[in-house]
């Protein structure tokens, strides 16, 4: 549906793609991934046609209708968010204005029959476009992004950064789209409204490319990744996991290549050195045009990405044993009456590795405060093993020197160490060359997320308590986080609803739950597989109890049935077949004015009256299936 063919695009001096080729199909999902700035943005704006491309082209299918979810939005202000979200309705909403027009011209007596016909010609393209459905797509779109229905009559004003960008999403995908361009769609959503969206994805029948910093959905939701780097883009089949497997493995075919290579060029120069002006110049000659001519063909492998990973990191004075780190018991705790946490009962034994997580509002960071002495508790209490030293990660404070560059910040923590391992230290959590004398001032949020961690870390608790620690890290970032915290010994508290990072951390894990929490041993996905068997377990119970019921009902059916030897008597009996024909006839006409009332805009704007509407043709239908078999045995009567 879109090809993307040697775009190349450049702001000032900094070329962002360069020559890049992607080709996207049509009911194919796609996860483009690449370090911050490497261009994944631009392409989707160039795609659009917001940016124009310095050179090459994009083409799209002619019926190709693409949706696109900006970071930045820009949303109506003087709008609910009822009205703003259902503006994608606005072709149904026009169909629906037509039909009624429609039905009102055909009340006329002199009402041509081609205006019939054209009713149902747009009412069939109105139900088959959803028109029928729209308020139950929108409160499922909108329940499952985490809106309650008191939120629907808000003003857009009166949602956070949030919400509006929960709002532009869900308009999006309540839009009739048949290619969807997400840039980072989970940004703003918790853990619920994620796998909400997950599900979503999964079962949408057009094409989209997600950008995004969510890998467990990457994993679950998409059919092949392309990675942009130095400009160009490079597929790979399958989800994240498989990707980083297969470039792994292409990495390492190509340093072996190169080695090889170099090794093969190093010989064939050292003979052409030595014999260009011997006996064996021609063949030295030759050898030079050979090995000229394969280089310009780019047979040789002349460079190689490497790892760039900085030195390990040293936990050597980091207290580890087995003695219980952190008891609570009963903690409660509630904001303006609204209890938020309740009887949180937990304890943490050292060297484990505990995470928290579950949906926005359940108290995961209010958790941390209260026990790290930062928010006061309602009732319970909480016990810490005086002998560990505790490190505190928050969302929302950092002490950086704004004056100081990133290598003075790390001097701060590790002053005995040289210039040399202190860069080192930093090329872990991705700072590399001039990175490392950048001052606090000029980095990003993200740059300086991982200062602090890395400042955290270097310092050695026994324990550290992180709350939410990849939150503005890109991918590579909390690649670089995740290996730092595989190394460390001493005993992990994380709160996060990053479910990949989760996965590759933790080995307990706190769910908090409106109603509730409950604690499992293993990472998130043994968490999702436990929940997932639970309720198989519930649908086959009810299946089972169901099953049961309808084979007493049909048991009890027929044993009244062969006690009595006949049919349950029926009001028809007393009528003639003539009489039961001609009611047989009056019922037919009645469930055909009930269908066309289906019709009316009253009814179809009205969810309570087609409801009744429904139930009313249900009783005319099985009275219907009555008066057939009355005449049916009483037909089958006079032919005997």
């Amino acid at each position: 549906m879109i090809l993307v063919r040697n775009v190349t695009k450049q702001f000032g001096e900094q070329i962002v793609l360069n020559g890049l080729t992607a080709e996207f199909r049509s009911g194919e999902t796609v996860g483009l991934v690449g370090a911050n700035g490497c261009g994944k943005t631009t392409l989707f704006r160039i795609i659009t046609g917001e940016l124009e491309a310095d050179t090459g082209e994009v083409i799209c299918s002619k019926s190709v209708k693409i949706g696109y979810l900006a970071q930045s939005l820009d949303l109506g202000t003087d709008t609910t968010l009822e009205e703003e979200v259902t503006q994608a309705f606005a072709g149904l909403y026009e169909m629906e204005r037509r039909l009624e027009a429609m039905a009102h011209k055909m009340a006329a007596p002199d009402a041509p029959d081609s205006l019939m016909h054209d009713y149902d010609r747009i009412r069939s393209r109105f139900e088959s476009s959803g028109g029928f459905d729209m308020q139950k797509r929108l409160g499922e779109v909108l329940g499952g992004l985490g809106f309650i229905q008191s939120d629907w009559s808000l003003p857009m004003t009166a949602l956070s950064g949030g919400q509006r960008c929960r709002a532009a999403l869900a308009k999006l995908l309540l839009e009739d789209q048949s290619f969807l361009l997400l840039d980072e769609p989970t940004n703003h959503l918790d853990i619920d409204a994620v796998r909400w969206l997950e599900k979503y994805l999964s079962n949408y029948r057009g094409g989209a490319i997600i950008i995004s910093h969510d890998r467990y959905l990457l994993d679950h939701v998409v059919d092949r990744i392309v990675e942009v780097e130095g400009g160009r883009a490079t597929g790979y089949a399958g989800g994240y996991s498989t990707y980083l497997e297969t470039r792994a493995n292409n990495q390492l075919t190509a340093e072996r290549q190169f080695e090889k290579d170099q090794a093969f060029i190093a010989k064939e120069q050292a003979f052409i050195n030595k014999h260009m002006a011997s006996q064996r110049t021609k063949e030295a000659q030759g050898r030079r045009t050979r090995l000229e001519r394969r280089k310009k063909a780019g047979e040789f492998v002349t460079e190689v990405a490497r790892n760039r990973k900085g030195v390990k990191l040293n936990f050597d004075g980091v207290q580890t044993d087995g003695s219980t780190v952190l008891r609570v018991d009963d903690i409660a705790k509630a904001f303006d009456g609204r209890e938020v946490l309740k009887c949180v009962r937990f304890q943490i034994q050292g060297q484990q590795r505990f995470g928290i997580t579950g949906p926005n509002g359940v108290g995961k960071s209010t958790l941390l405060k209260i026990v790290m002495d930062e928010l006061a508790l309602d009732s319970g209490t909480f016990e810490w093993d005086t002998r560990g030293e505790v490190g505190y990660y928050a969302q929302d404070t950092g002490a950086l020197d704004p004056k100081k560059t990133a290598l003075e910040c790390i001097h701060d923590i590790c002053p005995d160490l040289n210039e040399t391992q202190k860069r080192s230290l930093l090329g872990r959590f991705h700072f590399y060359g001039e990175d490392v004398f950048k001052t606090v001032n000029l980095l990003s949020g993200g740059e300086r997320s991982r200062i602090r961690l890395l400042r955290l870390i270097l310092s050695n608790p026994s324990v550290l308590v992180l709350d939410e620690p990849t939150n503005h890290l890109d991918i590579p970032s909390r690649e670089a986080l995740e290996e730092a915290l595989s190394d460390f010994p001493g005993t992990l508290i994380v709160v996060s609803h990053d479910r990949y990072f989760l996965d590759q951390i933790v080995n307990h894990l706190l769910v908090l739950r409106p109603g509730g929490h409950e604690v499992f041993d293993g990472n998130y996905s043994d968490y999702v597989r436990t929940w997932e068997s639970r309720r198989a377990d519930t649908a086959r119970k009810k299946a089972v109890s169901k099953d049961k019921a309808a084979q007493n009902q049909a048991a009890t059916k027929q044993q009244n049935s062969s006690g009595s030897g006949h049919r349950k008597s029926s009001k028809y009996d007393s009528l003639s077949i003539e009489q039961i024909e001609a009611q047989i006839l009056e019922l037919e006409e009645k469930i055909e004015v009930l269908n066309e009332r289906f019709g009316d805009p009253k009814i179809y704007k009205d969810p309570e009256a087609a409801r009744s509407l429904k139930a009313e043709l249900e009783e005319v239908k099985t009275e219907l299936e009555e008066a057939e078999e009355c005449w049916s045995d009483r037909a089958d009567t006079m032919h005997s």
